[in-house]
This record gives structure tokens, sequence and C-alpha cells, in this order.
């Protein structure tokens, strides 16, 4: 089984791992605090954007799939 990519970038759980994980590395590698929660506040924005687009595109496609029942003026359904 593959990864479900969509779930995973919409995940909260997953952007706040990766926005600990690189605000860590900049504070280790001699970055200030500041610094480091400048960028992280900036991959967490960055999530919000991408889980908007992504549901919106999952929404877009579900209205595309749905099936819309046509009636004619004479009340037959096609």
């Amino acid at each position: 089984m593959g990864i479900d990519w969509k779930r995973k970038l919409t995940s909260r759980k997953f952007w706040a791992a990766i926005a600990l994980f690189v605000s860590g590395c900049i504070v280790a590698f001699g970055g200030d605090a500041e610094k480091a929660e400048v960028v992280s506040g900036l991959i967490m924005q960055g999530a919000a954007v991408v889980a908007y687009i992504i549901g919106e595109g999952l929404a877009d496609a579900a209205a595309a799939n749905s099936t819309f029942i046509v009636e004619h003026h004479d009340g037959e359904e096609e």
C-alpha cells in the first residue's frame, strides 16, 4: 500500500512535525529562536494554503462527478 499523499498533505500533525523539525534544525545549527519561530510560522501558513487548495480540488471533483437529473417540460426525466 502506497502513501496517501492527499491525506498526508492535509494533515496538521504532518505539517507541525515538519515545522518542529525545521525550526529545531535552525536552532541546532546556530540560528536564533526568533528566526526559527518565523520559519515555523511560514511553514504552517503554507500548510494551510496547501490544505485549502486540495480541499477545494476535492470539492470541485465531487461536484463534477455528481449526477444530475434533467427534467423536460413535459415532466419526463432523462
